[in-house]
Order: C-alpha cells, then structure tokens, then sequence
C-alpha cells in the first residue's frame, strides 16, 4: 500500500492531533502575546503607582497619597454590585491587592515563570473588572447608556482566556525564563508552580 502527502493516515494523526505539535513561529507569537500581555499588567502597575499622565495624573499617583482604586471603584453605575464596589473603593486591603496582583502578574507573563497562578490570578482580576462594568446592563443606575459594546465578551474576558492559554502552551518557555523556572526542584515538587 503506499501513501500520499507527508505520510500514512497513523503518521497524519500522530503529527496533526492537537497539542502534538507547536511550530517555532507560533512558539515565537505566543511569546509575543505573554511579554505584550505581562507589560499591559506591569504598565497599569507603574502608572498608578507612579502617575505617569496617562490613565493615572501625577497627583493621583498612589507614591502621592492617590487610590488605585478609588477612581475605577467608585465610578461602576452598573450591575447588582455597584454598592460592592462602591463600599470597597479606596479601602487600602484593596488598593494592595490590586497593584500586587498588577505587579505580579505583569513581571511573571514578562519573565516567563510562575504562568499558571499568573493565569489564574489574572482571569480572577479580569473577572471582577468585568462584574465591575457589568457589561450585561445596557443603561447605568442613573438611566444612561452604559456603553457596553458587547454584553458578554469584552476585553477583560479576552485578557482572561489570553492568560490561561499562555499557561497552557508553556509561552514562557520561549524568550522567557519558564524551562529554568520549570527545572527548580521545588517547581518540580509543584508543578503548580510552572
């Protein structure tokens, strides 16, 4: 019996089944995605500590007395948690943990290392930004349209899923530090740790 093309149906569905096979460019652009999604998480970081005039003025800097959260927090009009969110907003347990998990899932997509707890920490803070806007809601409290361009998928959700696929592949181990990272004895001990 002889075969076509790259080989027999056996060899085909060894080398095309999924996750069998991740070519060097498509290695080399999930790369891309981790450092460009890490410095997305770490930019948010340093402008809201710094007050760099971008999304956060100088004078509202949080090295200046300024609240991370206090502008996004207190500013939702939507959804059944508005007053969650309101009650949280400025409080300094939340300021903290906002900017270490900016902080630490920026540095880990950026190196490489750690990409699952980043996965899921990142998905976490996304989903709650998202319960935040509450895209769902077509007008604010206050009778106003919200501004809601799709009431389900938005790009808390995409940042979301981005991150958990750059765990899954190993993103991190390509320009990144995730094959060091994943040989340390105690990431061998917890693979959780990858």
């Amino acid at each position: 019996m002889t075969t076509t093309g790259r080989g027999s149906a056996a060899n085909l569905e060894k080398v095309e089944a999924p996750g069998s096979m991740l070519t060097h460019t498509a290695a080399r652009t999930l790369a891309v995605l981790r450092i460009s999604t890490g410095f997305a998480f770490l930019w948010a970081f340093l402008d809201k500590t710094f007050g760099f005039g971008y999304a956060t003025p100088t004078e509202r800097a949080w090295i200046n007395g300024g609240s991370p959260t206090r502008g996004f927090l207190s500013n939702v009009e939507v959804g059944p948690f508005e007053s969650f969110f309101h009650n949280i907003a400025g409080d300094p347990w939340a300021d903290w943990l906002f900017m270490l998990g900016l902080l630490g899932i920026g540095l880990a997509f950026i190196l490489g290392i750690g990409m699952r707890i980043a996965a899921a920490a990142g998905a976490l803070m996304m989903a709650l930004m998202w319960i935040a806007e509450w895209p769902l809601d077509k007008t604010t409290s206050a009778g106003e349209p919200s501004g809601s361009t799709n009431p389900i998928v938005d790009y808390h959700l995409i940042y979301g899923l981005a991150g958990i696929v750059l765990a899954l592949t190993y993103a991190g181990h390509t320009w990144g530090l995730g094959k060091w990272w994943a040989g340390l004895p105690i990431v061998q001990k917890n693979r959780w740790l990858i």
